[in-house]
């Protein structure tokens, strides 16, 4: 394996159009690297920072065998490797002399990336937390439900959906991939968020959803404030969603959950979401580049 084997791009045309196929053939895996250059298409290439972000592809024989892509500040994020495969791109990645904060990736990939990229430039690694993915089998509803109803937000709710984006970045520990207003915007866009509300129509939790690519959508983020929690809503909210994008045709219903969250594990279980793989996120730190 070589890093020549390797090629870097910021031609999101041109990575889509070479490596579109590869991502569509498994969108479970590959559900991040869709959803992100599909919100990079549509939205432009600023979306998620004021550099421009960056490509890659692997390709073997004639045929692409992994793909990465970084949106600048955020850590790289690249599909399953190999170890070998992993050093190859630490050395694609150096000889460049690209300055990564981290990686964010299948948990064996990203510890092989760290590894490698420590070899190649001296950078430490430290874990963040893990996250496990799941795919959702047969939707199971909450009984009982908890006193209220799913209503799909409106620009009315703008202001607190911006709130609530940024309470749930401060809440989960990491730094938001989107400014708050934009994300909003762009998810009120396509009737991305359903509210769970009280019969008085005061929001009491939200659930978001991506648009669908490849087949394929990802429930994100799903939030409730801190007083609210514990009474079903979240689980309420997560079932309206999920049950809304079966009946539009969708099959392919992913979602996230904090591996330290036992509580919301256990609850998208019994939904019926069955976890598919575990991602690690891991800083770097120091290095010679």
């Amino acid at each position: 394996m070589r890093p020549d084997d390797w090629y870097s791009t910021q031609d999101l045309t041109g990575f889509l159009s070479h490596a579109g196929g590869f991502l569509r053939s498994r969108p479970d895996l590959h559900t991040v690297a869709l959803t992100v250059t599909e919100t990079l298409r549509t939205a432009g290439l600023r979306a998620y920072g004021d550099e421009a972000p960056v490509f890659g592809v692997l390709e073997l024989d004639g045929q692409v065998r992994a793909a990465y892509f970084r949106t600048p500040p955020h850590p790289l994020n690249v599909t399953p490797l190999s170890a070998d495969e992993a050093d190859s791109l630490a050395a694609h990645l150096a000889a460049l002399g690209h300055r990564l904060p981290g990686v964010v990736a299948a948990r064996e990939t990203a510890e092989a990336v760290t590894a490698a990229w420590r070899r190649h430039t001296g950078a430490r690694g430290t874990a963040g937390r893990g996250r496990r993915l799941y795919r959702l089998g047969n939707l199971t509803l909450p009984q009982p439900a908890p006193a209220g109803r799913p209503r799909v937000a409106g620009i009315e709710d703008r202001g607190q959906l911006v709130r609530w984006y940024q309470e749930f970045t401060e809440a989960a520990g990491h730094t938001a991939a989107q400014d708050a207003t934009a994300w909003a915007d762009a998810r009120l866009a396509h009737g991305g968020l359903t509210l769970w509300e009280a019969k008085d129509g005061r929001p009491l939790s939200m659930a978001g959803v991506t648009p669908v690519v490849a087949g394929q959508v990802r429930v994100a983020p799903v939030y409730t404030p801190a007083p609210l929690r514990g009474r079903g809503y979240a689980g309420a909210v997560t079932a309206a969603v999920s049950r809304a994008v079966l009946t539009s045709g969708v099959r392919e219903i992913l979602l996230f959950t904090d591996l330290a969250n036992g509580t919301g594990t256990g609850l998208y279980q019994r939904l019926g979401y069955r976890a598919v793989a575990d991602f690690t996120a891991y800083d770097f730190r120091g290095g010679h580049l």
